[in-house]
């Protein structure tokens, strides 16, 4: 199948996002206060602004005006519709805790799901002024460069990244994570998108997380593999609606992750 019109409608709307929290953004370096960005902590006790809901309104006003049969599933707004084939995920403002501390890690993820399968991605990164994207079989890019992951494979030449840890340091893996970052060449955090699109351009080699959710991290994965990287949950199973942690990594890499793991 061509999914050619689903990516543009996606770019199209991560665009409007995009400028939308830039605007807001810019108007919080200035000054503005938890109350004047909206500030809400939800059920989950994690927070929310303007900028969050705003964005997925506009999100998801040009996804189901293009495609008013599709379901949608959005961060802020949960999901609607289980009837159709195709299923968009939706984190409108993935890092929204960085947003909060008016420091640039967040991003704008947009996935398409068709029957199980991510197909579509965009990654947004409107104060780095980068955006990636992939459509499955059809390679990933960032900016209009197409992607493709290192070459690396030994973990003494690689460069590691690794994400939300708090699950995986309550468990036996921790060692083997130590034990990795023992023998990596460099070890970093650089957290949220930011990891994954410098793995999939070939700049890192393994990206490591254990506390995310399928909206997080659903267009990165599409992204990854498309750029010749390998990517699962640290159990090694495929990419699902109920993922909650991420191993990533060159092809080379991805198995002596996983054992040590």
């Amino acid at each position: 199948m061509d999914y050619s019109t689903h990516l543009n409608v996606a770019r199209r709307a991560a665009e409007q996002a995009a400028a939308r929290i830039r605007y807001r953004f810019e108007g919080h370096l200035e000054g503005q206060d938890s109350a004047a960005i909206g500030l809400e902590i939800k059920d989950d006790r994690t927070p929310v602004t303007i900028a969050d809901k705003e964005a997925e309104e506009l999100i998801r006003a040009a996804i189901l005006d293009a495609f008013p049969e599709h379901d949608f599933y959005g961060e802020e707004t949960g999901r609607s519709g289980s009837e159709s084939e195709f299923l968009w995920l939706v984190d409108p403002l993935d890092g929204t805790r960085s947003f909060v501390r008016r420091y640039p890690f967040f991003s704008t993820q947009i996935a398409l799901m068709h029957n199980g399968k991510i197909v579509v991605g965009v990654s947004s990164a409107p104060i780095f002024e980068e955006t990636a994207w992939a459509v499955l079989g059809g390679g990933a890019w960032l900016n209009g460069k197409e992607l493709a992951v290192s070459k690396v494979d030994t973990l003494e030449e690689a460069t590691i990244s690794t994400g939300n840890l708090a699950t995986l340091a309550g468990s036996d893996a921790w060692q083997g994570l130590g034990e990795i970052v023992r023998r990596v060449q460099r070890n970093r955090g650089y957290g949220d998108f930011y990891h994954y699109h410098l793995l999939a351009a070939g700049k890192i080699d393994v990206v490591i997380e254990s506390d995310v959710n399928i909206l997080d991290i659903a267009a990165l994965s599409l992204v990854t593999t498309e750029a010749g990287g390998r990517f699962t949950d640290l159990a090694g199973q495929h990419i699902g609606i109920e993922t909650r942690s991420v191993l990533a990594a060159t092809p080379s890499l991805w198995g002596v992750v996983r054992e040590m793991l």
